[in-house]
């Protein structure tokens, strides 16, 4: 994958917590792709390709960061649960 070089400029006190160039690297273009993700721009698979991890990966990264896979808009919510009443058995008498 071809890549491009930005200038980062990090405040010199987060340096304190251990972290080293790779480090910073590999959060940032984490953080990127899930930004993008959850902005709706880029698929799951196109996101776990970014990363470098299979499509499995991608989705424990997401819940391991809080972020849900599905995020249904109120009138998506509203339809879904309207189907599932619709296919509720009910006991017959």
């Amino acid at each position: 994958m071809s890549e491009a070089t930005f200038e980062v400029r990090i405040p010199t006190p987060l340096l304190q917590f251990g972290i080293d160039q790779n480090e910073i690297q590999r959060r940032i273009t984490e953080w990127l792709v899930l930004s993008l993700f959850t902005e709706g721009r880029i698929s799951s698979g196109r996101a776990a390709r970014l990363l470098g991890i299979s499509r499995i990966e991608f989705l424990a990264l997401l819940r391991a960061r809080g972020i849900a896979y599905i995020n249904y808009a109120p009138e998506e919510l509203s339809e879904e649960f309207a189907a599932v009443e619709k296919l509720e058995v009910r006991p017959t008498r």
